[in-house]
Order: structure tokens, then C-alpha cells, then sequence
């Protein structure tokens, strides 16, 4: 049988989720390997019964306590990180805090702790735009998504979200209800700064000039909502 590398993977990691639930079944103390299949394999199998990102994630976390797991084992284990296959597609799952009733901040095995001049709070950056959603449906809207392109059904100003994502750790998401509006704060891309794919307004560069007029344009035509409605050309730059 032939095996792609991705499948490989999930086997191994299988594997050693079976392993730990032997182990636990036992009443054994799972270490750090353990701890982290099991619940890797817990968010990849609840994926796999068709449930929803944020069922998976709950999943995830529910799975192990600090008492199933050795001494140290939730200091260190403060996030898990898994791609699992949705029925709408693959999407990379962050379970944070999995285990809770560790974190002893510094004291932490493992701990990373910011060096001198290393600002931990949010950057300065960052703006807050205030989102509706005006669909019948809930809307989710993962961290790494060009916050710009989200939705057409999601009202706000899609001017000030150019060129930003939600300020989420990597492969969280954001839920919003039908008719709710919830404030979000964003933070720029970094790196090459180049959005491709996504919702196709930008496709390149998004520094480039008169890039931003462009995409706002597209998106007008395309219906998205936004706080102006686009009821006016929009000649500024892109947000830094």
C-alpha cells in the first residue's frame, strides 16, 4: 500500500494516540508525546465525524486534564497544533491551553521569555473595526485570512482592514453570529506583504501602487458590504 507523506503522518500520530489511550486506560500519567497525539488525534477524528472548527477545538481541549498527564507535562504543553481535514476542506488547528492547571510562567520548563526591550503587549500597529454580520448564517473567519476579502455578508470598514489579519494566534478563528456585531482588532501582514488566493481582490502585491484603489473597486463590484458602501472612490494608500 502506498502512502502519501501526509498519511503517513496521521498514522504515526494514530499510533501514538492509541498508545496513550492504552497507557491512560491503564492509569498511567501521559508525557509530553502522548499527551500531544491524543489530543491531536482527538481534534483530527472529530474533524474526520464532520464537526465543525470549533467543536473540534472544544474536543481537543476537553480530552486530557492536568491529572492525566505527568508532573510539568501542562507547562509545557501549552498549545497543540494539528491539520485536520474538514468537510470543507483542510484547515490548521491550534488548541491552546489543552491542558490546563499548568503555566507557572517563568518557572515554566520550556518557558520563553522575552528578552530585554520585548514589548509582550499588542503592537501599536494594530486598528479595531467594528464587524456585523448581516447574513442568516454564522460566519467564521480564520487568523491568517486577509481580513479585507472575508465575507460580502460581513459589514465594516474593509478600507482599514486592507493589508491586515485578525490579531488571533495562528489557526484560530473567529465566530460571528447571525445579525451580531463584535469589535476586532487587526494587525498587518508582514514578510513579502503578497496576498494570493483568498477571496482573488488583491492577487499580488499589496503595497503595489494603486493596489488598494483596485481591490476596493473589485469589491464593490462584487457586493461586499462596507460601513461607506463604497459610495465614493477611494484615491487614499494602504494602511501601513
Amino acid at each position: 500500500m502506498r502512502l502519501t507523506p501526509s498519511e503517513r503522518d496521521r498514522l504515526l500520530l494514530f499510533t501514538t494516540a492509541e498508545l496513550a489511550r492504552a497507557r491512560r486506560g491503564r492509569g498511567l500519567r501521559l508525557n509530553v508525546p502522548e499527551a500531544t497525539a491524543l489530543i491531536a488525534d482527538t481534534v483530527c477524528e472529530r474533524a474526520r465525524d464532520g464537526a465543525r472548527l470549533a467543536e473540534a477545538l472544544e474536543a481537543g481541549r476537553a480530552v486530557l486534564g492536568p491529572e492525566d498527564v505527568l508532573p510539568g507535562v501542562a507547562d509545557v504543553v501549552t498549545a497543540v497544533e494539528v491539520e485536520a481535514v474538514f468537510d470543507d476542506g483542510t484547515r490548521l488547528v491550534v488548541v491552546t491551553d489543552p491542558l490546563g492547571g499548568g503555566h507557572r510562567g517563568e518557572e515554566a520548563p520550556g518557558a520563553v521569555l522575552p528578552g530585554p526591550g520585548t514589548s509582550v503587549e499588542p503592537s501599536e500597529e494594530t486598528v479595531t473595526v467594528t464587524v456585523t454580520n448581516t447574513a442568516t448564517v454564522p460566519i467564521s473567519v480564520t487568523s491568517h485570512f486577509h481580513f479585507f476579502e472575508v465575507n460580502p455578508r460581513l459589514r465594516f470598514d474593509r478600507a482599514a482592514a486592507y493589508g491586515r489579519r485578525a490579531d488571533l494566534p495562528a489557526g484560530s478563528a473567529l465566530r460571528f453570529d447571525p445579525g451580531q456585531t463584535r469589535e476586532v482588532r487587526l494587525t498587518p501582514f508582514g514578510g513579502d506583504r503578497v496576498a494570493l488566493g483568498f477571496a482573488g481582490l488583491v492577487d499580488g502585491p499589496l503595497d503595489a501602487p494603486g493596489a488598494l484603489a483596485r481591490a476596493l473597486e473589485r469589491a464593490r463590484a462584487c457586493g461586499y458590504l462596507d460601513t461607506s458602501n463604497f459610495s465614493e472612490p477611494y484615491e487614499g494608500e494602504a494602511p501601513a
